[in-house]
């Protein structure tokens, strides 16, 4: 992609996701996250009606009687996003790529949350750490963000989801709003996960294509692992082969769901083979209205 392409892409793409944002997400976007973002105030004397999970123990023990914890609903709220831009990622037969679809994703969420002040950050991982941009807030930030995305060249072509939620941890140390944008073809993430989601609003968004789930019944097929290099030949003409291909690939779809429950971690599901917005819009709005009941 030359810099004079990229140029009008990344326009093209602000253009259509702050209108989507404008007219879709208006007033649906912070209450999605009413009351996640907590700073820490002070202590004070327990009184009775306190929430008991507010107490602070080891203030407690101390002085001999219970205080709890108080805390005060940050204005701004800090927004990372964690991409993943490993080889599998440039794979596609629907209307994008499943990177391309990443990084409208992206810009969306950028420009909503660019559009309420907050700060945003990147991670963009492979098998390693490829690219980190610290939380800011602006358009020219929100531009580089969703440059990046879409013409970041990474040395790894694997996918290592348990490495970039450990280096989360480690950089970012306040509470935040963290979307996981992934095909989530990895293992051994839910340990980390589980713990990043304590700490952080975590979100999961699994971009997949469709002829990750079925085979289209066309015969011999050569094929090669994106992330491995592994080549293999696969007989798409025979419906048992075409029966179990299905069956695998919703096992592993099934195991993803199950992990991310596990977590306490929702998740969207979104495929290069149909238009986001409508899927995104709705998670969006069911959300906000799940959060706005909870704390009502």
């Amino acid at each position: 992609m030359t810099p004079r392409e990229l140029i009008r892409r990344v326009r093209r793409i602000e253009i259509r996701t702050r209108r989507l944002v404008e007219e879709s997400l208006a007033g649906a976007y912070h209450s999605l996250f009413k009351g996640r973002g907590m700073e820490f105030a002070e202590v004070r004397e327990y009184v009775p009606g306190d929430d008991v999970r507010t107490i602070d123990w080891n203030v407690s023990a101390r002085m001999g009687h219970p205080f709890v914890k108080k805390f005060t609903e940050e204005r701004e709220l800090t927004v990372v996003l964690l991409v993943d831009a490993s080889a599998s990622g440039r794979f596609g037969t629907g209307v994008s790529t499943k990177v391309q679809m990443a990084a409208e994703i992206s810009a969306l969420l950028t420009f909503s949350a660019l559009r309420n002040n907050d700060r945003v950050g990147l991670m963009l991982f492979t098998d390693e750490i490829e690219l980190a941009l610290p939380p800011r807030n602006g358009r020219e930030h929100g531009l580089r963000v969703l440059r990046e995305v879409l013409a970041f060249e990474p040395a790894g072509r694997g996918t290592n989801i348990d490495g970039v939620l450990q280096y989360l941890q480690r950089v970012v140390t306040k509470r935040a709003v963290v979307f996981l944008v992934s095909d989530f073809l990895d293992d051994g993430y839910e340990k980390t996960l589980r713990v990043a989601a304590r700490k952080h609003d975590m979100i999961a968004i699994s971009v997949e294509d469709p002829r990750e789930m079925t085979l289209p019944p066309v015969g011999l097929v050569g094929v090669v692992d994106p992330e491995t290099g592994d080549p293999c030949v696969v007989d798409a003409g025979s419906a048992k082969v075409r029966h179990r291909y299905a069956e695998l690939a919703d096992l592993a779809r099934k195991r993803k769901r199950e992990i991310l429950r596990r977590c306490g971690v929702d998740l969207l599901e979104l495929s290069t083979g149909e238009p986001y917005e409508k899927p995104f819009v709705r998670f969006f709005r069911e959300r906000a209205r799940r959060v706005m009941r909870a704390g009502a």
